[in-house]
């Protein structure tokens, strides 16, 4: 029979783990104070991203030649404040809604936005630039930012924090942080099947490994940064997009299925170089994110998300309308009735749902 402890033994017992615990959750909230929480606590002290228009805020707004800007009515129309930050949609994007449900923020800013703050600096940015891609010709094509001044971007962002917080709880951030990485559709719809530069040099097998030999050397880099937990975003069904309907689907705008198998391409081998990176560390780094089949199911089936219109953006005529295109001038569809904003990009309401999907399947592999 289990011998019990005398009445005030176990009541000095209780009192003494209290206190420990007690000062153990001082310690670490005066430490690493402004951390945030996802479900059983899970400290995430900010969420940064790097890549194309899925992520990009606002980056692309003060670069001078390029015309791949959002910055312009009615982009945001749906914002707060009905504002044109520079993200390519009505609202919100995915990023800020994962940054929401990690109970960081509610918007994630642009890198380069002039009146980013130290909160905000902290807590995490986006570093992404809209029609950037894996392919350094991509960026170069469009005038954009390229995935490796994102890197600079980012070293430049871990000095400036350093400044502001010191070196051990700046290093923190990054490693418990989550880093989301979104690229290479601007390199299959733009660079390949759009414009004739890879596409007279590549097969589509070839041109998907290319891509991927790339992007693996970018999660290596930011690995080597101190990222630790960073979730690679697959490529979307781009032949479901409105303007590849219209460039490839024929008269009849069917979805343009090279499109699409181009995605798959990459998408497999992107899979599998994520487990083989995995396979590599003794505690696993890289979450794969499937938002193909997210947004397959979502066209697909549209009504039961409560949508009406998949084939086309609801700006304009819906068929070519992104960026310039897009502007005040422009006829306006229901927007509540479209999955599609311009005729490339989601609505926030679309981003909302894949962030959450995303979310509820991926977002325990980071802990």
């Amino acid at each position: 029979m289990m011998r019990s402890f005398p009445p005030t033994l176990s009541w000095l017992f209780c009192l003494s783990v209290l206190f420990y615990l007690s000062i153990l959750q001082y310690s670490l909230c005066q430490t690493f104070n402004g951390t945030n929480n996802l479900q059983l606590n899970l400290t995430v002290p900010a969420i940064f991203a790097l890549g194309d228009s899925l992520i990009d805020t606002g980056n692309n707004n003060n670069l001078p030649l390029t015309l791949i800007k959002s910055n312009l009515p009615p982009y945001g129309m749906n914002f707060e404040g009905h504002k044109a930050t520079g993200r390519f949609t009505d609202g919100r994007l995915t990023i800020d809604f994962f940054a929401e449900a990690l109970g960081i923020k509610k918007y994630v800013h642009a890198y380069l936005d002039p009146k980013l703050d130290e909160e905000d600096l902290l807590t995490g940015v986006s570093f992404g630039s809209a029609g950037t891609g894996f392919d350094p010709r991509t960026s170069r094509i469009l005038l954009v930012r390229s995935m490796s001044e994102q890197l600079k971007m980012l070293r430049r962002y871990r000095r400036k924090v350093r400044s502001i917080v010191g070196r051990p709880r700046a290093d923190f951030i990054i490693s418990k942080s989550i880093f989301i990485v979104a690229a290479g559709s601007s390199d299959l719809a733009n660079t390949y099947f759009a414009l004739p530069y890879r596409r007279n040099k590549y097969v589509p097998n070839a041109y998907t490994s290319f891509l991927m030999r790339h992007a693996t050397r970018f999660l290596q880099k930011l690995y080597r940064f101190g990222a630790r937990k960073i979730g690679l975003i697959n490529i979307p069904p781009l032949g479901l997009t409105p303007i590849a309907r219209t460039l490839g689907g024929g008269r009849s705008r069917k979805p343009a299925e090279n499109y699409n198998t181009a995605a798959n391409k990459l998408n497999t081998k992107l899979n599998l170089e994520v487990q083989y990176l995995n396979s590599r560390l003794h505690n696993p780094a890289f979450v794969y994110i499937d938002i193909y089949s997210i947004m397959l199911d979502i066209v697909l089936n549209k009504t039961q998300y409560g949508f009406d219109i998949e084939d086309r953006g609801c700006c304009g005529s819906g068929l070519v309308e992104v960026g310039p295109l897009c502007n005040a001038f422009s006829e306006m569809t229901d927007v509540k009735k479209c999955v599609f904003w311009d005729s490339y990009h989601p609505t926030e309401a679309v981003y909302n749902i894949t962030a959450t999907q995303i979310i509820k399947k991926y977002f325990h592999l980071f802990f």
